[in-house]
């Protein structure tokens, strides 16, 4: 059992999973490339927008470690509890949120889960009415993107609970 260091009481709370695998360490030509398209897809993206992408691909993809580093990171830029708890039910939520990142979290999902099929082309034209082709073709390398950060982080059981918000800025 460990204490968890989030939690205001100190209760004690289930031991951490260990790391399979730490990823970066073994392979840091591919977790350099990935930092570098990071930084590339985040260009010209509004900031709360980029952090909910984020966050909704990874509760699509179940990937903890990334849940707790965007989630902090989203707070810590202003964004509001109510939005960010909001987002895993954004269909029955719509209000919390305006038609641009509505069309971006659609498109998040259709993007995440590709074993649904492809990507819907009214999916897809509704992203198009809101972001023009610099900004789309940004909002997908970011989709994408996180995506790939999730494969890692869920694969390798990578730890979540110990972010620090900017971190790995």
């Amino acid at each position: 059992m460990t204490t968890h260091t989030d939690d205001p009481k100190s209760q004690q709370h289930a031991a951490e999973v260990p790391v399979r695998l730490n990823w970066s360490q073994h392979a840091p030509e591919v977790y350099k490339a990935m930092m570098r398209l990071e930084t590339a897809a985040r260009r010209g993206l509004d900031p709360t927008l980029y952090e909910l992408v984020k966050i909704r691909a990874s509760q699509l993809n179940h990937c903890a470690f990334c849940l707790d580093m965007h989630t902090k990171d989203a707070l810590a830029a202003g964004e509001s509890v109510g939005r960010i708890v909001q987002l895993a039910a954004w269909e029955e939520s719509r209000h919390f949120y305006t038609e641009k990142e509505l069309a971006a979290i659609e498109l998040t999902e259709a993007v995440t889960v590709l074993t649904d099929g492809f990507v819907p082309d009214e999916v897809y034209e509704k992203a198009a009415k809101h972001f023009d082709e610099p900004e789309l073709a940004q909002l997908i390398a970011a989709i994408t993107t996180i995506n790939a950060w999730n494969r890692f982080g869920v694969t390798c059981r990578m730890t979540p609970g110990h972010y620090t918000p900017g971190q790995h800025a």
